[in-house]
């Protein structure tokens, strides 16, 4: 019951991209072994947490935040 008030609601995000970019993005996450999804929202937490700043914080924070916001869904999952 606990877990079900706990889940926020997501929303969608859609981009194309070209070939080169998809693939990077892809492969990027795969080497770090995270989602794509879970990459986007870290960043995105980056961006909401300093609208006006350009930090997006070091690839080392994302990387480590994705990882944390994979975990939690994972586990909501189950």
């Amino acid at each position: 019951m606990a877990k079900a008030a706990s889940r926020k609601p997501r929303k969608a995000l859609h981009a194309y991209l070209s070939d080169e970019a998809h693939e990077a993005w892809h492969e990027r996450s795969a080497a770090h072994g995270v989602s794509v999804s879970g990459l986007l929202e870290a960043i995105g937490q980056y961006i909401a947490a300093d609208p006006e700043g350009e930090d997006f914080g070091s690839g080392a924070e994302i990387i480590k935040s994705a990882r944390r916001i994979d975990t939690q869904r994972r586990r909501r999952l189950r």
